[in-house]
C-alpha cells in the first residue's frame, strides 16, 4: 500500500528471510564466516544459536546462496523427528531412493554412508544443516554424534550445522550429551543488535527496497531502537506498521511519535514518551523535597533538643576510595599490544622451552629441529576437545581482526576458558572468544619411543606392536597379555577401537600418530609438559610436571 508512496519498489520490512536483506554487521558477518568455512572445511559440529528473531534463518538462506558448486547440502527444518526419521529426511534431501529401507534404522545409515562415499569420491562436500536444533531429542542429538564417525582416513564424510535458540546451549550442556558437545569446533551466538546498528540495519533494508533518500528521522530510528530492544524481527514489524501510518497521514518521513504509535500496535497497549517516566520521577522527587523542606521548619533547631546539648561533635569519616580492579584484557587487546610476541619464531620458542628443547629463530624448519631433539612435530586440524584429551601444549594458529596471522600457545584449557602464553604473559580468555580468532590448525610436541612414528595396523610384526599392546593394556588397567605377543591380530583391534571409542577418536583399529599421541598423553611420561586444566588449582606448567 505505501510502496509507490515511498518510492520503493517492494516492502523493505517483509519478515521472510530473504537473503538479500541480511545485514551483515559484525556479528552477523562473523556467524556466516562460520558457516562458510564449515562448509568448506571438514571438521566437528559448528553450532549457531540466537534470541527469536535475531536473524539466524536468514543467515541460513544467505548461506546457501553463497553455498560453493562442490557442496551437497541437507537442511532440515522440521527436527521433531524419531531417529530413524531423521536418517531418512537426510538421505531423501540427498537424493537417497530409501523406499527399500524406510524405517530400518541401519539399513538407512548404510545407504547414507554409500552415499557420502560417492559424494566424496566426486570430490564434492555433503554438509548437513539442521535448523531449530533446539528441538532435537536427547536420542536424535546421540544419531547426529554417530553420523560423525562415517569418514575416510582423512577427512569427515559429513558435516553438520546445528543452528537453534539459546535452549541448545542448554541442551548440549548436558551432562549425557558431553561427547557431542566436545565435537563442537565453533560457536556462535547472535545477540540483538546495538543502537548504530539498528539504525544501518533499517537504512540497508530500505536502500535495498530502493530507497534513496532517509526516511526515518534520526529521533526515529533510536525510538525504533527502544521499542525492539534491537530484535531484527520485531524491528521488521515495527518499521513495517511506522510506514503505513506515515502513509495513512499523507507524510514522507518517519519520526519518533509515529514509531511509537506504531510499536503501541504491535504491543496492543499505548506507550508513553521516553522522557515521560523521567519527568515523572523528577516531579515525585520535587514533592519530596519541599515535604522534607516542610517538615524540617518544624524542627526543634540545634542545642535544644536532648542530641543538641549531650551529643559531642563528630567528625565526618570520609572512606579511602577503593580502587576498581583492572578487567583482563581481552584476546584483541592481547594480540595488538605485541605483534612481536605473536610470531610463529616466539610461539616455536615457548612450546620448545616446555619440552628442555631449544629453538633457534630464522630459516630452519621448527620441526626439523624438532626431530634432532626427538620430538615429532605434528601439524593438525582440530578442535579444543581434542587439545584437551591429548593434554598437550600446542601452538594456534590464530587470524586477527586484521586478517593478519598469528600464533599463540594454548598453556590451559577448562570448560568455559584457555590460558594463552603471549610472549611472556599468560593470559586467560573465555572459549567463545578464542573461537572467534582460531579456525582448528594449530602444531603440537611429543616424544615418541622411536622415530619415524610408523602408522602400525592388522596383520603387522615386531616390537613396536608388542609396545602397543602393552600400553594398550595399561591405559586400560588390564592385565597385561603375553600369549599373543609382538602380532598385530584381531584382540589389538579391538583393543585399538576401545581405545579410539572412548576419547573421541575415528574408530578404524589403526594406531595412526594422533592415536599413539593420544595413548602416550593418557600414560603421562616423565618428563613430558601437560596441558594445564584450568578447573583445578593451577600448577606449573614445565617439563614433567603432571595434570
Amino acid at each position: 500500500m505505501y510502496i509507490a508512496s515511498f518510492g520503493l519498489a517492494e516492502k523493505p520490512f517483509a519478515i521472510t528471510p530473504d537473503p538479500r536483506y541480511l545485514y551483515l554487521g559484525r556479528q552477523h558477518a562473523d556467524a556466516l564466516a562460520h558457516l562458510v568455512y564449515g562448509i568448506n572445511d571438514a571438521g566437528g559440529f559448528i553450532q549457531l544459536t540466537g534470541e527469536v528473531g535475531t536473524g539466524k534463518t536468514t543467515t541460513i538462506r544467505s548461506l546457501l546462496a553463497r553455498s560453493p558448486n562442490n557442496a551437497d547440502i541437507a537442511l532440515i527444518i522440521n527436527p521433531r523427528l524419531t531417529p530413524a526419521e531423521f536418517v531418512q529426511a537426510i538421505c531423501e534431501e540427498l537424493g537417497v531412493d530409501v523406499s527399500s529401507a524406510a524405517g530400518n534404522g541401519k539399513m538407512l545409515v548404510d545407504l547414507l554412508n554409500r552415499k557420502l562415499l560417492r559424494i566424496h569420491a566426486e570430490g564434492r562436500r555433503a554438509v548437513l544443516i539442521v535448523d531449530e536444533a533446539q528441538n532435537l531429542t536427547a536420542e536424535v542429538l546421540e544419531q547426529v554424534r554417530l553420523l560423525t564417525n562415517l569418514e575416510t582416513d582423512s577427512q569427515k564424510l559429513l558435516q553438520i550445522i546445528l543452528i537453534g535458540q539459546p535452549e541448545l546451549r542448554e541442551l548440549l550442556n548436558r551432562n549425557d550429551l558431553r561427547q557431542l558437545a566436545q565435537r563442537v569446533t565453533a560457536r556462535c551466538h547472535l545477540q540483538p543488535l546495538a543502537r548504530d546498528d539498528t539504525a544501518a540495519y533499517v537504512r540497508h533494508r530500505l536502500r535495498v527496497a530502493g530507497a534513496t533518500s532517509d526516511i526515518f528521522t534520526p529521533a526515529g530510528l533510536r525510538e525504533v531502537h527502544r521499542r525492539s530492544r534491537g530484535v531484527p524481527r520485531v524491528i521488521n514489524v515495527i518499521c513495517d506498521r511506522a510506514l503505513l501510518g506515515a502513509y495513512t497521514e499523507d507524510r514522507h518521513e518517519v519520526d519518533a511519535a509515529l514509531v511509537r504509535r506504531a510499536a503501541g500496535e504491535v504491543y496492543g497497549r499505548a506507550l508513553w514518551p521516553a522522557w515521560l517516566p523521567p519527568a515523572a520521577w523528577a516531579g515525585g522527587l520535587l514533592l519530596l523535597l519541599a515535604a522534607a523542606g516542610l517538615a524540617w521548619r518544624f524542627l526543634p533547631a540545634p542545642g535544644f533538643g536532648y542530641l543538641g546539648r549531650h551529643a559531642p561533635a563528630r567528625a565526618a569519616v570520609v572512606a579511602p576510595p577503593v580502587a576498581k580492579p583492572k578487567p583482563p584484557p581481552t584476546l584483541a587487546q592481547a594480540l595488538a599490544a605485541d605483534s612481536g610476541a605473536t610470531t610463529a619464531d616466539a610461539a616455536f620458542t615457548a612450546l620448545f622451552a616446555l619440552w628442555n628443547a631449544s629453538y633457534a629463530p630464522g630459516p630452519a624448519d621448527p620441526c626439523t629441529q624438532a626431530v634432532a631433539q626427538k620430538l615429532n612435530c605434528v601439524t593438525l586440524h582440530s578442535s579444543l576437545a581434542q587439545l584437551r584429551d591429548l593434554k598437550r601444549p600446542a601452538i594456534l594458529m590464530l587470524v586477527d581482526d586484521g586478517g593478519a596471522p598469528r600464533q599463540v600457545v594454548l598453556a590451559g584449557i577448562g570448560t568455559d576458558a584457555a590460558e594463552l602464553k603471549v610472549g611472556e604473559r599468560n593470559v586467560r580468555v573465555p572459549i567463545s572468544e578464542l573461537s572467534r580468532y582460531w579456525y582448528g590448525d594449530c602444531v603440537v610436541l611429543w616424544r615418541p619411543p622411536s622415530l619415524p612414528v610408523n602408522e602400525l595396523r592388522p596383520g603387522m610384526h615386531g616390537p613396536a606392536v608388542h609396545k602397543l599392546r602393552t600400553q594398550l593394556l595399561q591405559a586400560s588397567s588390564a592385565p597385561a597379555d603375553n600369549a599373543h605377543g609382538f602380532s598385530f591380530d584381531d584382540a589389538l583391534t579391538q583393543l585399538v577401537e576401545d581405545f579410539q571409542r572412548a576419547h573421541h577418536l575415528a574408530v578404524d583399529g589403526v594406531a595412526g600418530i594422533e592415536t599413539q599421541m593420544l595413548l602416550d598423553a593418557v600414560l603421562a611420561a616423565p618428563g613430558t609438559p601437560l596441558l594445564q586444566s584450568l578447573d583445578k588449582p593451577p600448577v606449573t606448567l614445565a617439563a614433567g610436571a603432571a595434570s
